[in-house]
């Protein structure tokens, strides 16, 4: 039997959980990965590096590990400067790359400069998958994860199932990756792809360029899935000899006789321009479906769709046009390549001409940093997520849409099918890319480290502490939620409150203040309690925060239908345990404020694989029963109350 993308990395990265013939292990169980690159940015990444710091590690292990600032690149205080100044120094120390602020963003960088097919990656950013679009295994994960995997340290995780998505045809002119990828959405929902990775196959694969490929690959994360991964052929060679590094590629393909989980099929040639409606990105409609709604605001940019080829597109429909009088249109390249190519082709002045914003090559609006829609605003973003008030504004209604959607739209003021624009030049990838890495800082040898000093602003606080678990939980059910649960729900982003990232105390006064203001005075004053959710509890970004605020205001467990991958593991690796209800219908058996207990916890979690759990409502009388679903690794990190006390060195 012959081995497909997905199961062929892993293979050549097992390091634990193979099984006694040699072979792999079967879907589900735990397995440990040799992880040779990492990626952290600023919003994550001084909690990552004080976790590092803590493990007592002098250098990191891995084939190349690069911090990025593109998250807090707003400095409005002293906050965000200070963060980056910590961050630097702590990379010059201990080996880690530098990309400095107007670089880009973390994704778009990594593929045109670091990315290698075959590797594996893991970055504290849910979008780390963009890495697939090169071939590579590319995960998002928890800040401390990818600490211990600087570290030296294996990457665990549960193995994947394998789904082939199947692409045939060709798309047709004005349809594009994100389309491709809103309809896999559509098709799959944001539950779609957990505990999975999606690999593309089929001819439609080689109409695809690399960064087309990242597109589908980024919004792989809104499945829930692993990863997503394309194969490495002579497409990805191109790309590479382009950037300039032909010596990084590697051929990797599925065998002919390779086995799946499943296979979607998808003909690219039937495709039509599509949009995420609020509050979901599967929410999906075709255009003509949803009318020529009338709209305010169009941003064109992030991780997902803002390579080269994205913007020389949109820069084609813009030239020689004016934006809507009543649209705002902001456009923000993905890196400093890409802005210094459009500038120095003159594409940059159609885009300005035109009447749009140019905004640096950061994270921006998609990470809610700047441009917040008008109120009740319709506002079309070429971004990954609409969920509701991640973009700063709460009665905004965002749309998620392709780069082609959006100039068409911003054009007419109205959302608009861009199959209407007429002819557009064919846009081709450039044969050779401008490279310029004079933003990189490479860190210092290993006998100069020795002496340099780590920069500590006085916002960064050290990360709350955890202890062994409790034999006994008794607390409230201090707070009830329903399904599809965000981490942005948990702790939101935007640029008031991303600053306090190295600040646990202070950011935790904003924890699901999203859904109930009340709830950081309420934890503090009970000192202890029980999160209730429904399904999909944590999806979204991989922000750590959304475990270390509910963690700091004593939060001791969290019962739910079922978990997102990332915030699971995140809740175990800091000492909260992740309990799902036996019976779902049990959910409606608990009410926000019921007193609840729990005992003889340490035996329940070690005995047998998902052993009930007795959970009594001591408001009620009655009891329900849970099951704690982890591994032997995770049982071993919840009793000792985390992931850093098995970890420090």
């Amino acid at each position: 039997m012959g081995l497909n993308i997905t199961e062929k990395i892993i293979k050549s990265h097992l390091v634990g959980g193979e099984n006694g013939s040699g072979g792999l292990p079967s879907a589900g169980d735990e397995i440990a990965l040799k992880i040779d690159q990492t990626l952290t940015q600023d919003a994550t990444g001084t909690m990552a590096y004080l976790q590092f710091e803590a493990m007592g590690v002098n250098r990191v292990k891995t084939e190349r590990s690069v911090a990025y600032i593109d998250h807090n690149t707003l400095q409005s205080g002293f906050e965000n400067a200070d963060d980056h100044r910590y961050i630097q120094s702590v990379a010059n120390k201990y080996g880690i790359y530098f990309s400095r602020p107007g670089n880009g963003i973390c994704h778009q960088v990594h593929l045109e400069r670091f990315g290698k097919p075959g590797k594996t990656l893991i970055g504290s950013d849910s979008h780390t998958p963009t890495g697939g679009g090169l071939g590579m295994l590319a995960i998002g994960a928890g800040g401390l994860d990818v600490a211990v995997a600087m570290g030296g340290g294996a990457y665990h995780i549960n193995m994947p199932s394998v789904v082939n998505i199947k692409l045939t045809g060709k798309l047709k002119s004005f349809v594009s990756a994100k389309d491709v990828i809103l309809e896999v959405l559509r098709l799959l929902s944001v539950k779609g792809g957990i505990g999975k990775v999606m690999e593309y196959t089929g001819d439609g694969v080689d109409t695809l360029s690399v960064p087309e490929r990242a597109t589908i690959t980024n919004m792989g994360a809104e499945l829930g899935a692993t990863s997503s991964v394309f194969p490495s052929d002579e497409i990805t060679r191109a790309f590479l000899k382009a950037q300039g590094r032909e010596g990084d590629y590697t051929p990797l393909k599925a065998d002919e006789d390779a086995v799946y989980a499943d296979v979607v099929e998808i003909d690219l040639s039937k495709l039509e321009p599509l949009a995420a409606c609020p509050h979901s990105p599967d929410n999906v409609k075709k255009i003509k479906e949803i009318g020529n709604i009338k709209i305010d605001q169009v941003c064109i940019g992030s991780c997902t769709n803002s390579s080269l080829k994205d913007l020389l597109t949109v820069a084609a429909m813009l030239k020689g046009k004016t934006v809507a009088e009543n649209v705002d249109l902001s456009i923000a390249p993905g890196s400093k390549q890409v802005y210094q190519m459009l500038a120095e082709n003159v594409t940059l002045a159609d885009l300005i001409g035109a009447g749009a914003r140019i905004l640096e090559s950061a994270c921006g609006p998609c990470i809610g940093m700047g441009q917040s829609p008008n109120s009740g605003g319709v506002s079309l973003r070429t971004f990954n997520r609409n969920f509701e008030g991640r973009s700063g504004t709460k009665d905004a209604q965002v749309y998620l849409v392709s780069p082609e959607t959006a100039a068409m739209s911003a054009i007419k003021g109205v959302l608009t099918d861009p199959t209407e624009y007429g002819e557009l030049p064919k846009i081709k990838e450039p044969d050779s890319f401008l490279i310029n890495d004079n933003m990189i800082i490479k860190p210092l040898d290993e006998k100069s480290a020795e002496k340099a000093e780590i920069q500590r602003g006085p916002n960064i606080k050290p990360f709350p502490k955890t202890f062994p678990l409790e034999d006994v939980i008794r607390a409230d059910a201090i707070l009830k939620v329903g399904d599809n649960i965000t981490t942005d729900h948990i702790m939101p982003a935007g640029a008031k409150i991303l600053p306090l990232r190295s600040n646990i105390p202070a950011i935790s006064e904003y924890c699901f203040a999203e859904v109930d203001k009340t709830f950081p005075a309420r934890a503090k004053k009970a000192g202890s309690g029980i999160i209730i959710g429904g399904v999909n509890y944590g999806q979204g970004s991989s922000r750590e925060h959304a475990a270390l605020a509910p963690l700091y205001l004593g939060i001791k467990a969290v019962i739910c239908k079922s978990f997102a991958r990332i915030h699971k593991q995140n809740l175990i690796n800091n000492g909260i345990i992740p309990f799902v209800f036996e019976n779902e219908d049990d959910y409606d058996k608990i009410s926000e404020g019921d007193s609840l207990e729990i005992l003889d916890i340490r035996n329940s979690i070690k005995d047998a694989e998902n052993k009930l759990i007795p959970v009594k409502n001591m408001t009620t009388g009655k009891s329900i029963y849970v099951r704690c679903e982890i591994s032997k690794r995770d049982k071993a990190m919840l009793l000792a109350g985390g992931l850093l006390q098995l970890t420090v060195v």
